[in-house]
């Protein structure tokens, strides 16, 4: 905000009540500080009177906040505003259903977590005077208690009690199937007394219309009234602070189409450079600054290409088609960085972005049960080149779809557009995670047939918005989408959930039915059979760092079979045993069960990957469910909540490699394969062994290949005579992809050198990092390296050494690192780390 004067409002007091009987002006002991954005939860802690729901056995001890009421008070001085101007008190984010008082009078009520509140304090304000701002925070399931719930909800046990689809909050917070049921409340968003002239800029959209190397074609649309004695200045700067176009006009002339030559495209992270133009619009009253809107935006052009499929007769692509070129996606889906929303502080999301981009990913998917997340986290997409498929806060659920619901809604998805819609990440708009496919479940598995709720804000309300205000956005109603069934393989994307939770597939156009409970049914080599477009969740689960357990858990707690630990598994706690049983065997410690269960989502999902990369352009995206987590848990994730990447993080590093090198073995035959996700062909030759675990080589031999851009394509056929002692290798002498490898027998099984370690010699390279050199003289399985402390990072981890192979990896912390702070582990020898 320019041409005025914005006052934060940040620190406050807070202070619960029984329901009804809370004051702002009560005195005595009670009232705690919290800050604003902030929460409740965290105030608590802070103040003594709540154990850390994370910790130990806790969540249940924390369920008492959700029934009080909550106030929150903070003082401000009062401007003395001058004529013509607009003094109103903005939260950014109130959780949920608050009453707002200045000095004691009311000043309206709130029914949205997701939106901006202003209320216009002019009339109120004591020019000089100390005033007092308080909020009234009503516990939000008695806000809906006598409101019926639809015929379905997913999560029934705690949807029964907070009717969570029924308030506009963040869904998960009421517990999901690896989330605790923690709602949060309070200012959970910036508040600020702003005080501004009248005139304003109502509207400032810029678009790409077209985008090649040559040319660019732009729209710009600013609305600021028709004020002729106002004055409207537009600025374009190139990403080197040149200017390449400006317009000084009035308000109703500065809309129009530029041109801009040479225009530098923006890319994804693994296709090339995110450069960022700089967007001013400035209205003036004279010589007087009134209003000012600054963005950063990117010239680039999406589209999804949904044409028939020549080869897959029956079946559609579904791909993202970026500054002209199609694309895989490579990614994963995103839940909140915390339960506590209001809390996070931006390293989380730098921290999580960079990893995500690490990964060699292109894409997050921000999910319909958590939260729009802040500025922080698309600029950081932004500069980053991660493209976001950004759900509509609505998941797996009826909703209502008229009346005051729907009116909040409606203003919720118009101020998130506005506030979204400049980014160049901002890839795709979509109305809800799972609804409909949901729905279609419920009446495939013989329920009864039923409209769903809420498919007038997927259909018209939100349609309607984007029309008005992002009218070239991409739209999906619901995710999964597409197909006469909305998770069918021929069209859209799909949610793959057959491995984890056991579902067979139908012939056809459908991917449901009842659910396995057999080492089979969940056995991650099914991926194999998803012939779907593109495929936007799928994943497994896996414990986080050993070291992440012992930091939140209760000593006594630190076992597989505690009730403390099974308290952090929110899915179906002894699913994972079906997935370990025929590949690693079933834990008997807790050391185990992260090993095992780290193991087998790393294999699955790497597995996974690479059959859907093969299938380029068939296939065109794998959104992995999920890539972090809100609390310390067991989850699908791939970075647990302090920040450790498990092994999936960099299984799946190396099959999202630009260029990537993968086997597949059907009777007694392997097939190379290289999938190419980059805008030119690549050719170069690739070093193929089988060998055996001690060594000894059966063959070894180089294939010459060259694969078009976004394409899968075999390079070798040979012949694979497949023995739990052999391994069959592909080595880049150009270092074109990563080294990989298929084993053919389950870990559990294969004839390791039992008690065999890498030898390890480490070197202090600086301050803050570390050189590991390794060795191996036999095949050792699984070598990582761990450590107690979450926040060093690691060049390479999770990985298998071959007989004579050596290998360095270098070890950074963000503080004072010594040799002491690592060990060296593998699978051939579990149960010691070898001391680094």
């Amino acid at each position: 905000m320019s041409g005025g004067v914005s006052v934060a409002l940040d620190h406050w007091e807070l202070r619960d009540f029984d329901p009804g009987q809370g004051r702002a002006d009560a005195g005595g002991e009670g009232w705690m500080p919290v800050p604003a954005p902030g929460d409740a939860y965290v105030a608590l802690i802070a103040a003594g009177r709540l154990e850390h729901p994370f910790r130990g056995r806790n969540e249940d001890a924390a369920a008492w906040v959700r029934d009080r009421e909550w106030w929150q008070r903070t003082t401000f001085v009062a401007p003395s505003p001058e004529a013509d101007t607009v003094t109103e008190l903005i939260f950014d984010g109130l959780d949920t259903f608050a009453s707002v008082y200045l000095d004691g009078q009311l000043l309206g009520r709130t029914d949205n977590m997701f939106r901006r509140y202003a209320f216009d304090i002019g009339a109120h304000l004591r020019p000089g005077e100390i005033q007092m701002v308080a909020i009234r925070f009503d516990p939000p399931a008695l806000a809906v208690v006598d409101q019926p719930l639809p015929v379905w909800t997913a999560f029934t046990d705690r949807v029964s009690r907070s009717k969570r689809n029924l308030i506009r909050k963040a869904q998960f917070g009421w517990g999901w199937d690896w989330g605790p049921d923690l709602p949060t409340v309070g200012v959970w968003q910036s508040a600020r007394i702003e005080t501004r002239a009248r005139p304003r800029l109502s509207e400032v959209r810029f678009e790409t219309l077209s985008a090649t190397a040559e040319s660019a074609r732009i729209h710009l649309t600013v609305d600021a009234g028709h004020d002729v004695a106002l004055v409207v200045k537009v600025a374009l700067t190139d990403p080197d602070g040149a200017i390449v176009f400006s317009r000084t006009c009035q308000p109703g002339d500065a809309s129009g189409a530029l041109r801009i030559d040479r225009p530098r495209l923006w890319w994804t992270a693994d296709l090339g450079d995110q450069p960022l133009y700089g967007l001013s619009v400035r209205l003036f009253d004279g010589d007087r600054l009134v209003d000012e809107v600054v963005q950063s935006v990117g010239i680039r052009t999406i589209a999804i290409d949904e044409s028939p499929d020549p080869d897959e007769p029956g079946t559609s692509f579904f791909r993202f088609v970026l500054n002209g070129r199609p694309i895989f996606a490579k990614g994963a889906c995103w839940v909140p960085a915390s339960s506590f929303v209001g809390d996070l502080a931006s390293e989380p999301y730098a921290r999580l972005i960079d990893d995500a981009v690490a990964s060699n990913m292109n894409m997050i998917r921000v999910w319909g049960g958590g939260v729009y997340e802040p500025d922080a986290f698309y600029d950081l997409c932004d500069r980053k080149g991660l493209l976001v498929w950004q759900d509509f806060m609505f998941a797996c659920a009826h909703y209502p779809e008229d009346g005051a619901f729907a009116a909040s809604v409606k203003i919720e998805v118009e101020q998130q557009v506005r506030r979204l819609r400049h980014h160049a990440c901002l890839a795709v708009w979509c109305g809800n995670n799972e609804s409909q496919a949901m729905n279609r479940i419920n009446t495939d598995k013989g329920g009864d047939p039923v409209r769903l709720s809420g498919t007038a804000l997927y259909d018209d309300l939100i349609p309607e918005v984007l029309g008005r205000l992002d009218p070239n956005a991409l739209y999906r109603p619901g995710s999964p989408w597409g197909s006469s069934n909305p998770n069918g393989m021929t069209a859209g994307d799909v949610h793959d959930w057959t491995v984890w939770h056991g579902v067979p597939p139908i012939p056809g156009d459908e991917m449901i039915g009842d659910f396995g409970a057999t080492p089979e049914a969940v056995s991650w080599f099914r991926y194999a059979e998803d012939m779907s477009r593109f495929v936007s969740e799928f994943g497994l689960q896996a414990a986080p760092a050993l070291a992440t357990l012992k930091r939140w858990m209760d000593p006594a707690d630190l076992h597989p079979d505690s009730e403390g630990f099974l308290a952090r598994i929110k899915d179906e706690a002894r699913k994972a045993d079906l997935m370990m049983a025929p590949v690693t065997g079933l834990p008997k410690t807790l050391e185990d069960y992260v090993d095992f269960t780290q193991w087998c989502q790393a294999e699955g999902l790497k597995f996974g990957i690479e059959h859907f990369r093969r299938r380029t352009p068939h296939c065109s995206g794998a959104l992995i469910w999920q890539f972090n987590d809100c609390w310390p848990c067991v989850s699908w994730s791939l970075v647990d909540y302090d920040g450790v990447q498990k092994a999936s993080w960099f299984a799946v590093r190396r099959a999202f490699a630009p260029v990537m090198a993968s086997f597949k073995v059907e009777n007694g035959v392997a097939e190379l394969w290289i999938a190419n996700d980059g805008l030119e062909p690549v050719s170069g030759r690739a070093e193929i062994e089988l060998a055996h675990l001690d060594g000894r080589s059966e063959w070894r031999m180089e294939a010459g290949f060259e694969v078009a851009p976004n394409t899968g394509a075999v390079v070798w056929r040979g012949e694979a005579a497949a023995a739990d002692d052999l391994v069959l290798t592909v080595h880049s002498p150009e270092n074109l992809f990563p080294s990989n490898r298929i084993l053919f027998a389950p870990i559990v099984t294969l004839p390791l050198a039992q008690g065999a370690r890498p030898e390890v010699e480490v070197r202090q390279v600086g301050p803050c990092e570390l050189a590991v050199d390794l060795s191996a003289e036999t095949w050792l399985a699984f070598v990582h390296l761990v450590s107690d402390r979450a926040d060093l990072r690691f060049s390479d981890n999770h990985f298998d050494l071959a007989a004579g192979e050596r290998r360095m990896i270098v070890v950074t912390g963000a503080t004072d690192l010594t040799p002491s702070d690592v060990a060296v582990r593998c699978w051939n020898d579990r149960a010691s780390g070898v001391a680094a």
